[in-house]
């Protein structure tokens, strides 16, 4: 493997950072915060990749976690892989560089497996679980697919206690809700609906609906719904951002803004996500994240 192919594999996933809801590492914090950051980000963002099979082509992560080339375009195989060098993060010398420069940081920070499983578990289950019966259902899968980041940043910061944990894993799945609402045309052609299939009966809403090119009536009522569920959470949440001081209280200001801003950006479009994933703009960002450094939803 070439220093080149290797960086590239770096370079190609970390990139991808600037279009999160959310600020991944920005410029405000201190070197060493950005830095663990950028490293947990990098793994979050490659298991996601590796689930969604966006991986770059060419097959480099494959070859980097010694999966053999005829199981490269298997995702269970790729995930077993990933697994086997995240491992080696907390044990030995991981191959892929995104796990190498994960590694500092785990070892800096005292961090622990189980957040990091929970992200590979998720992806797991995207492999086996298409689609979510009910609310409840989407919470439990929540908990595998997003909760874990925001406990990671705790971590990173050195400010995890039980109720900070409580509020940002209220926070994170509004986060997970709300790019599901964004991604339902992108979702649906990757065969997954996170709608749920009981919210879906009660508003009339048939699969099908969610492949044509705008939506109707029925299903812009059940976007509706499900932003003002991904709301509820925010504010829940919210608390999280005047528990802390400093920097990090802006870092945390600017994981709420991007929730509030996204949906923001949904109601704008009468809540029809179907065209393209509503974004919003800097100045609706800005606005969210001093309303929410006001302690105002």
């Amino acid at each position: 493997m070439t220093a080149t192919v290797t960086a590239d594999a770096e370079r190609g996933t970390l990139a991808k950072a600037a279009d999160e809801n959310f600020p991944v590492a920005p410029f405000f914090l201190p070197r060493d915060w950005r830095e663990d950051l950028v490293a947990v980000y990098g793994f979050a963002r490659l298991v996601d990749d590796i689930g969604d099979g966006d991986l770059a082509p060419g097959g480099a992560d494959a070859r980097l976690l010694g999966v053999p080339a005829g199981e490269a375009e298997d995702r269970l195989v790729l995930l077993d892989g990933f697994e086997a060098d995240l491992r080696r993060v907390f044990d030995g010398t991981p191959r892929h560089p995104l796990l190498r420069r994960l590694q500092p940081t785990v070892r800096r920070r005292s961090l622990t497996p189980e957040p990091f499983l929970g992200l590979i578990a998720a992806n797991r289950q995207d492999q086996l679980v298409t689609r979510y019966e009910t609310y409840d259902d989407l919470l439990a899968y929540c908990e595998l697919s997003a909760n874990p980041v925001g406990r990671l940043v705790l971590a990173v910061t050195g400010t995890a206690t039980p109720e900070r944990v409580r509020r940002s894993d209220a926070i994170c799945t509004a986060l997970q809700i709300v790019e599901h609402l964004q991604d339902v045309t992108e979702d649906l052609g990757r065969d997954r609906v996170y709608l749920p299939a009981t919210d879906m009966k009660r508003f009339h809403v048939q699969e099908a609906d969610l492949a044509a090119a705008t939506a109707g009536a029925s299903l812009r009522a059940l976007v509706a719904f499900e932003a003002q569920r991904a709301r509820d959470l925010l504010d829940e949440g919210a608390p999280l951002v005047g528990s802390v001081h400093g920097r990090l209280r802006l870092l945390l200001a600017g994981f709420v803004a991007g929730g509030r801003a996204a949906l923001h950006a949904i109601a704008a479009v009468q809540h029809d996500v179907l065209p393209g994933p509503p974004k919003p703009g800097r100045l609706r960002l800005l606005r969210e994240a001093g309303a929410t450094l006001r302690g105002k939803g």
